[in-house]
């Protein structure tokens, strides 16, 4: 089992998560160790790597991944389009919100359409969708 992250990054990154919420207008997953499993794997990037690296995915190389922002909590897809692969920020049922993925995403596939119930938050780079779509074609990770 790894080594349990730093208190301090812990306390940083539970301290982040509340103020997304509040920003984004998404909650917690319901189920308290989804998300303390989520922050901690965040923590631990972030004592590791420098940066809050999504735990929840592979990278062949973290620190790699790590200069391309993408998956930096919180990723892109949670700027552009309000999903969160983690189920760290979702509706108030625990659902990723999947209503402005494309139909094509894998959220998509997997979770149908989920709406978003505060539409007036969250989503600062959604100007950005259409170099967010090449990106995740050109170079998934």
């Amino acid at each position: 089992m790894a080594e349990r992250p730093s208190e301090k990054s812990i306390v940083r990154l539970e301290h982040f998560v509340k103020k997304y919420c509040e920003k984004s207008g998404t909650s917690t997953h319901p189920d308290a160790s989804i998300t303390e499993a989520v922050v901690l794997g965040l923590a631990r990037n972030a004592d590791d790597l420098g940066r809050p690296l999504c735990p929840c995915r592979f990278y062949p190389d973290k620190r790699e991944e790590v200069t391309h922002r993408t998956w930096i909590c919180a990723c892109d897809d949670m700027q552009i389009y309000k999903y969160c692969h983690c189920l760290l920020f979702v509706s108030g049922d625990g659902l990723p919100i999947t209503e402005y993925l494309p139909d094509d995403h894998e959220g998509r596939r997997m979770y149908g359409l989920v709406k978003d119930p505060t539409p007036e938050k969250g989503r600062p780079m959604r100007d950005q969708a259409a170099k967010r779509e090449r990106e995740r074609r050109e170079r998934p990770s």
